[in-house]
């Protein structure tokens, strides 16, 4: 029987040749594998791109101009979220975004340093990010109908700012005092919320004309209501105010002064010298007196008169005043 000789060179030598080929192979597929994720991502990449450009131009078809001012308008669609694309059209003046259940102001909202004007009224919005200090050019900020729970300080350096509307958020129940520094605002509406006191940074704003804080739960006004020098419409309707303050007939320039569903019993007697004063409501409270107007002259007349109105305070205020006179004791003959 003739014997195999193996030679342990060869041997060594082939297995050096496998493995330079299995290190190879392997080294193929790594970069097989680099490449189709760099592909991917490629794709991807791509895709975003294209995803961007069309979000983009359905945004800029969007927009409007009206009286010289660019608007984004949007309303009845769904956008929950707003896109980070938009910051490429920071030149917008105007957002009216409606009803389209958006659920937060971005926090590039600060790069929008054009904005004039941010309606953001009837969304799902919960707060105010601080970013909204950095708009310094707006002058009114919309955002009623929302879930909006606390307004941020940084508010206080939007010293443009004019008018302001946070009506029917439900849970919003202060001011910081910062917002004393907005000394432009003139337009102030709190409405239907949950404010138990007064915000004392109202007081601070000099130029307010305009005030609804109706549909909260105030049980008395500051006795530095006058403070409001140029306040001319002043919206109670629907608190649980107990009394008036008597500096309450200090306020000059108040016109209309709506006090429906309340619980007051008395008028000061000293409102009976707002002479300013236009348009007054007692309507459902607990006034203490009862008080019947005399008949008017005309059908015309009685229907439009407001039964509860200035009229009525003139006549109660009277009525006051005659149970607090001494009674008159007739002549002994």
């Amino acid at each position: 029987m003739t014997g195999v000789t193996i030679c342990v060179g060869t041997v060594t030598a082939i297995k050096a040749v496998w493995e330079v080929r299995i290190k190879k192979h392997k080294e193929e597929l790594q970069k097989e594998k680099t490449f189709n994720q760099k592909a991917a991502i490629g794709r991807l990449a791509t895709a975003s791109v294209w995803e961007d450009w069309i979000t983009l131009a359905k945004l800029k078809e969007k927009v409007v101009t009206e009286d010289g001012r660019i608007i984004l308008k949007v309303e009845k669609e769904e956008w929950k979220k707003l896109p980070s694309v938009l910051l490429k059209m920071t030149y917008l003046q105007e957002w009216q975004l409606h009803r389209i259940g958006l659920e937060r102001i971005p926090h590039f909202i600060g790069q929008f340093d054009n904005l004039i004007v941010l309606d953001l009224a009837r969304n799902a919005i919960s707060h105010i990010p601080k970013e909204i200090g950095q708009l310094t050019k707006i002058r009114e900020l919309l955002l009623s109908y929302n879930r909006i729970k606390m307004v941020p300080a940084e508010l206080s350096n939007c010293l443009n700012l004019e008018k302001l509307e946070l009506a029917a958020n439900m849970h919003l129940s202060e001011l910081p005092g910062e917002l004393s520094s907005l000394k432009k605002l003139y337009h102030l509406d709190l409405s239907i919320n949950q404010f138990t006191t007064f915000p004392s940074a109202i007081l601070s704003m000099p130029a307010l004309e305009w005030l609804d804080m109706g549909g909260n739960k105030l049980v008395k006004l500051p006795e530095e209501i006058n403070r409001m020098e140029k306040l001319h419409t002043l919206w109670l309707q629907r608190n649980e105010i107990t009394h008036l303050p008597s500096t309450i007939s200090e306020m000059a320039n108040l016109t209309t002064l709506v006090l429906s569903s309340n619980k007051l019993r008395t008028i000061p007697v000293c409102m009976e010298h707002m002479t300013n004063l236009r348009f007054v409501n007692f309507r459902d409270n607990l006034l203490e007196y009862e008080v019947t107007l005399p008949p008017c002259d005309s059908p015309e007349e009685e229907e439009e008169r407001e039964l509860f109105g200035r009229e009525f305070m003139q006549y109660y205020i009277q009525e006051i005043k005659n149970r607090a006179a001494p009674p008159r004791h007739a002549d002994s003959t």
